[in-house]
């Protein structure tokens, strides 16, 4: 597709973030799999639901420009998603892991709303009003799971780790007292 005009620009980016929904609909199950936090569980199969809705509503727009969605594969997605594998291959507490998975479905809500922001955006200059509302119900659910993420992380999922922390603490610098004032013990990393 040659991309000479803002409408040709905005269709690529509508087939980059429909192929990047679909991607993220076969791998939420996995991830909602590998995490035991039962709060988090519920979080991914809440988003599991709005994803396929929002495949929908990008499926309704396509049909609107009288063009395909395929023809666009979308990497960035294909990039957080393989980091989110390759964590779930880790051998790590489960805690921790889930903590991890959050910090992976965070990368990908942020990833995607600068996707919807921007095909919102072209939306509403080229005067597709329609759209552009589709657009921003997604984008609204997209920042209401990357609250719903934070909200979760900082009021459980981190604590738990934490305890991983915490358990391990004789492998953790402690503060030593140098000629009469704290300091805390530094691992030597080689840099200045």
């Amino acid at each position: 597709m040659e991309l000479d005009t803002l409408q040709a620009l905005y269709i690529e980016k509508l087939r980059d973030l429909y192929s990047a929904e679909n991607q993220l609909i076969k791998a939420m199950p996995k991830m909602r799999k590998a995490v035991s936090n039962d709060e988090l569980q519920q979080a991914f199969d809440t988003h599991l639901v709005q994803t396929e809705q929002h495949v929908q509503r990008l499926d309704q727009i396509f049909e609107d420009l009288g063009v395909t969605p395929k023809g666009k594969h979308c990497k960035g997605m294909e990039g957080l998603l393989a980091e989110a594998t390759e964590l779930m291959g880790e051998e790590t507490d489960v805690d921790v892991l889930d903590a991890g998975l959050i910090s992976s479905a965070q990368a990908v809500e942020h990833y995607e709303i600068a996707g919807y922001g921007t095909a919102r955006t072209y939306a509403k200059q080229l005067g597709f009003v329609d759209h552009a509302e589709l657009l921003q119900q997604i984008l609204n659910e997209e920042g209401e799971t990357d609250r719903l993420l934070t909200e979760i992380a900082i009021t459980s999922v981190n604590i738990d780790a934490m305890e991983e922390d915490a358990e391990a603490a004789p492998s953790v610098p402690q503060a030593t007292t140098v000629g009469g004032k704290k300091s805390a013990a530094r691992k030597s990393s080689g840099k200045g």
